[in-house]
């Protein structure tokens, strides 16, 4: 399923991941974390793979078209679950 969303929205979710998430995320997918990363803003395409994410420039660091949202959809289960255990 595509998705729009800002940059600075995708960031956000990123930074509000609990340490470790990122590995937890690319083990449940069997993926590389720098995919992962990747998926977050990296550009670390070397190491890790493209994830379909297409950025056009504009306000709030630019809308950003995911072509997949499983990574997001599992880093927001991550966020609402460490939310549910403050």
């Amino acid at each position: 399923m595509t998705k729009l969303i800002t940059f600075n929205e995708l960031r956000r979710v990123k930074d509000n991941l609990p340490a470790g998430s990122m590995q937890v995320i690319a083990d449940k997918l069997n993926i590389n974390v720098e995919t992962v990363r990747n998926y977050f803003g990296g550009t670390h395409y070397d190491v890790g793979g493209a994830v379909g994410m297409h950025v056009e420039q504009g306000p709030d660091g630019g809308i950003v078209t995911l072509d997949d949202t499983t990574i997001l959809d599992l880093a927001n289960e991550i966020i609402a679950k460490s939310k549910e255990l403050v």
